[in-house]
């Protein structure tokens, strides 16, 4: 439509079509919606670099055309680099990071079955509700926010509750920890577990290697340091995952997330053909072989180095302002998502909306057990960068020096 457009004018010129609707347009969806352009500097999504938006803005094809199978197959590849494994299931779950955490719970386990997760943030906290919704006898371990296990507190925990699966969070984004994997495969392993790692708010911002680490079922999501819009999520199975999913008792409980059906459609059960499943996102897609290609063309060592570079470079400007950051640990700090004591005697909220207003940088407050107690700042993929550091501890200067502090 063109010009000044009113429902009035709608109505009008369609005449006694319109006229017979009860339910009309409304005036919002017949002006263009104008985006304001920001620095996506919280926990997630990224900004999505041109490259990636013009991927995803190229000419649809059908869900099971030819080219449409080869983008799938070159994302695989990306995916087997990105994870360091060579997993033959291996694919893109057509939704976000929750999906594909659904996905590998709900396929792993059966109802009834033993699980342990680790909780030191919320998305262990996630993973043992969506466990225990399915039926599953769900234990944890627990510490506190900002903290992370020994292999000895694990393997205590594994002999305890001899689970099927053992949960972890890598990168926790709710608490700022990156927690360490080396050894707990090996221990999963020897009580005969699965190892489920939710790497998330981690992958290709600091090392994970899952065919080396011993790592069963690992996903992430495309909207962190992949730079792809959200709703896309890789994840991967190896082959003693597959060998306990593909033997199950009972179906699993969505039948969107059924493995069996994810792997054919992605060309991982070797059948010749590929049946109907879903219509997946094609445009996703596009994007998300982008962002991939992009990391390879990179390289994972590069990147690794980059985020922990500009994080420490991040941390230090911090400390010089006289702020602290929550995790004590620095060995234990997640490159790619900051989190910054909240400041005493200030709203936190009132700390984000004025960067948000002044400056157009979104960064935020804490989540699940961190809420209210810290302030969340994310440096991933193309935005993890020392400009961007500098931009960021500006803002938060000025909002110090602008936002009402109360006597404490």
């Amino acid at each position: 439509f063109k010009g000044n457009l009113t429902i009035a004018s709608v109505c009008q010129c369609a005449g006694s079509i319109m006229s017979s609707l009860s339910v009309l347009p409304v005036e919002c969806l017949l002006q263009p919606f104008p985006v304001p352009q920001r620095l996506m500097l919280g926990p997630g999504p990224s900004n999505v670099p041109a490259r990636i938006a013009a991927a995803g803005a190229q000419p649809m094809l059908g869900h099971l055309h030819t080219e449409t199978i080869e983008i799938m197959n070159q994302i695989k590849s990306g995916i087997q680099y990105a994870f360091q494994t060579r997993n033959r299931v291996t694919l893109a779950v057509s939704g976000p990071g929750h999906a594909a955490m659904e996905c590998a719970i709900f396929n792993s386990l059966e109802p009834g079955e033993s699980v342990l997760i680790a909780v030191n943030g919320i998305w262990g906290e996630r993973a043992a509700e969506i466990a225990e919704r399915i039926g599953a006898k769900v234990n944890t371990v627990v510490t506190s926010a900002g903290g992370y296990f020994t292999n000895e507190e694990i393997e205590q925990a594994l002999d305890k509750y001899r689970p099927v699966v053992f949960f972890l969070t890598h990168g926790e984004s709710s608490t700022g920890v990156v927690h360490p994997i080396d050894g707990i495969g090996d221990l999963c392993h020897k009580y005969n577990c699965l190892f489920l790692v939710d790497s998330v708010a981690a992958l290709g911002g600091t090392p994970i290697c899952m065919d080396e680490q011993g790592i069963d079922i690992m996903y992430t999501g495309s909207q962190k340091v992949l730079n792809a819009p959200p709703g896309t999520a890789p994840i991967s199975f190896s082959e003693r995952a597959c060998q306990k999913i593909f033997n199950r008792r009972t179906k699993p409980i969505s039948y969107f997330l059924d493995l069996s059906w994810l792997a054919n459609y992605w060309g991982c059960d070797d059948k010749p053909v590929r049946v109907y499943h879903h219509t997946g996102p094609v445009s996703s897609f596009y994007g998300l072989r982008e962002s991939l290609a992009i990391l390879a063309e990179t390289g994972l060592e590069n990147s690794w180095k980059r985020h922990k570079e500009v994080a420490e470079y991040f941390h230090k400007g911090l400390e010089e302002m006289g702020l602290k950051l929550f995790v004590q640990d620095k060995k234990a700090r997640l490159p790619t998502v900051t989190t910054i004591v909240a400041p005493p005697g200030y709203d936190w909220r009132e700390i984000t909306g004025y960067i948000m207003k002044t400056y157009n940088i979104e960064i935020s407050g804490g989540l699940g057990p961190s809420a209210g107690m810290v302030l969340r700042v994310g440096l991933m993929g193309c935005n993890s960068s020392k400009a961007n550091v500098d931009k960021v501890l500006e803002a938060l200067a000025e909002a110090l020096k602008h936002c009402h502090k109360s006597r404490v």
